[in-house]
């Protein structure tokens, strides 16, 4: 990608864009190109030029040396009977009447049309490519979009404890459980370790309220809420945060091939960034 000026700053963020989305990308600039940096040009390169009038003098100066390079070029113009669109071998053509500058001068809405059509190629490219959600992922592993493409379930709820009472367990035995292990809720397991149901903090509240007969008898089976809210430990930490908001709760039991594997909460999601 190349230019000069304002097409400079919109070639170098088509490169970024390019580059993020699977297509390998350089940017050159107009003036710099004869001073040297022509040489990042190789042979199995396609050269992408933009000018709104295609006529400036370093394009002019620019585009003999490309010929002899013999790499293809692109020009995208706004005039296309210019002499960049005369030299090139394709057209981008990107008219605009006159600029949103009131004098028609500052280029505004121009390079507002040569960035959409960028934009717009580059969406092509990834299409071409079948550049996936993973492939964006693996190219954009920092920040909270990096997160929300790679981040899994696991890769959280191991970093937390793992609550979790038998269901004939009592009720002092389930306080001390959820209090302890300090993530507002307790799984319920079966005699044969399978999950069977959950209990919140929320669900002793709510209990003590109405339950009329001796707390001393309370057994977990009692109380619980059955077939909780699971998610498993492969599934990305995004779908997490969906399946909170959806229900209105603020932890998810794990799973891991069908198992109890432990519990992430909406904290964890608020810790990495990702609400």
């Amino acid at each position: 990608m190349t230019g000069i000026g304002k097409s400079a700053h919109i070639a170098a963020k088509m490169v970024a864009t390019f580059n993020s989305t699977g297509t390998p990308a350089l940017f050159m600039h107009a003036a710099d190109a004869i001073h040297g940096d022509l040489g990042m040009i190789q042979a199995e390169d396609f050269v992408i030029a933009i000018s709104k009038s295609g006529d400036t003098p370093e394009i002019k100066v620019l585009v003999p040396l490309l010929k002899r390079k013999e790499v293809p070029l692109a020009a995208l113009v706004s005039n296309a009977e210019s002499y960049l669109a005369v030299q090139a071998n394709y057209i981008l053509h990107a008219p605009v009447e006159r600029e949103a500058c009131p004098h028609n001068l500052a280029p505004t809405t121009s390079t507002t049309a040569a960035l959409a059509l960028g934009d717009a190629l580059a969406v092509c490219l990834l299409e071409c490519r079948d550049f996936s959600r993973q492939d964006f992922a693996r190219l954009h592993p920092g920040g909270t979009l990096g997160k929300q493409l790679y981040l899994k379930v696991g890769d959280l709820s191991r970093q937390n404890q793992q609550p979790h009472v038998v269901d004939t367990a009592p009720l002092k035995e389930i306080i001390l459980e959820i209090s302890g292990k300090r993530l507002g809720a307790t799984a319920v397991l079966d005699g044969s370790n399978a999950l069977i149901g959950i209990i919140t903090d929320g669900d002793l509240r709510r209990m003590l309220t109405t339950f009329e007969g001796r707390l001393e008898a309370v057994r977990a089976r009692d109380i619980l809420t059955p077939a909780p809210v699971t998610i498993d430990v492969d599934d990305f930490a995004a779908e997490a945060l969906t399946r909170m908001q959806d229900r209105n709760i603020t932890q998810l039991v794990v799973t891991e091939q069908g198992r109890f594997a432990g519990f992430i909460h909406l904290h964890d999601l608020l810790r990495e960034g990702l609400v």
